[in-house]
C-alpha cells in the first residue's frame, strides 16, 4: 500500500501527457450539476451537530449532495429516519419518510410520502408532506394530518408546530374521535415491523374552527 501513491502519481502523469497531446482532438465533457450529485452516499447513519452539540441523527439508504447548483440541496429519495436531539442527547422527536430534501442555505427540510413522526409523550402525527424549518423553529404542512393520541385521535388540514412537537395546532379540523374508536380495521394502517405506515383517508366530518393543543 505504501507505493500506491507513487502509482496513481504515475498514472495521472500519463493521463495529463495523452491529453497534452491529444488536445487539439479532444473537448472536456460539460456535467450539469443539477443532475449529476457532487457526493452520494449509501447505507448512512451519521450524527450531524450544530454549535458543538449534537443534533440529529440520520439513518438513510442513500444520500444525494448538490452542492454546485444554485440552491444547494440534499436529496433522500429511498427514505430517511431521522431522531431529533435536545441540548442533553435526550431524544425529542423521531421522523420516517418515503423521500426528503433538505435545502441548506434555508436550513428547510421537506418530507414526503407517509411522514411518520413521535414525540416524547407518545403522540403520532401522519401526513404525506411536511415542511421543518429550522431556522423559524416550526415544523408545517397544508396536507390532511392524522393525530394519535393517548386519549383521542384528532384530523384536520393545516398543521403548525414546534419543533419537539409538543405545541401544535390545526386549521381546519376535520374531527376528534375517542381512541378507542380507531382500534382494528379503522385504525391507520400499520405494521411495527415496515417501513412505511399508511395514512387514512379523511373523515367526512364538517371542518371546525382552528384547534390548539399542547402536551407539555
Amino acid at each position: 500500500m505504501r507505493f500506491l501513491p507513487v502509482a496513481v502519481a504515475a498514472g495521472v502523469a500519463s493521463l495529463v501527457a495523452v491529453s497534452c497531446k491529444d488536445d487539439s482532438q479532444m473537448g472536456v465533457a460539460d456535467v450539469d450539476a443539477a443532475v449529476f450529485p457532487t457526493m452520494v452516499t449509501r447505507d448512512v447513519e451519521t450524527l450531524i451537530s450544530d454549535s458543538g452539540i449534537t443534533r440529529f441523527r440520520i439513518t438513510t439508504p442513500v444520500w444525494f449532495v448538490y452542492d454546485e447548483v444554485g440552491e444547494p440541496y440534499w436529496r433522500f429519495p429511498e427514505g430517511l429516519y431521522l431522531e431529533k436531539f435536545d441540548d442533553i442527547f435526550r431524544k425529542e422527536a423521531t421522523i420516517r419518510s418515503d423521500s426528503a430534501i433538505y435545502f441548506k442555505n434555508k436550513q428547510l427540510w421537506r418530507l414526503d410520502g407517509n411522514v411518520d413522526i413521535s414525540n416524547v409523550a407518545n403522540e403520532r402525527f401522519l401526513t404525506q408532506q411536511l415542511y421543518w424549518d429550522q431556522r423559524a423553529h416550526k415544523v408545517y404542512s397544508d396536507s390532511f394530518i392524522h393525530i394519535e393520541r393517548a386519549d383521542k385521535v384528532i384530523e384536520g388540514y393545516g398543521f403548525e408546530s414546534n419543533e419537539q412537537m409538543s405545541r401544535y395546532s390545526i386549521s381546519n379540523v376535520a374531527g376528534i374521535f375517542p381512541a378507542a374508536a380507531f382500534t382494528g380495521g379503522d385504525r391507520a394502517a400499520r405494521n411495527d415491523n415496515a417501513d412505511t405506515v399508511a395514512v387514512p383517508e379523511p373523515s367526512p366530518a364538517t371542518p371546525t374552527d382552528t384547534l390548539k393543543v399542547r402536551t407539555r
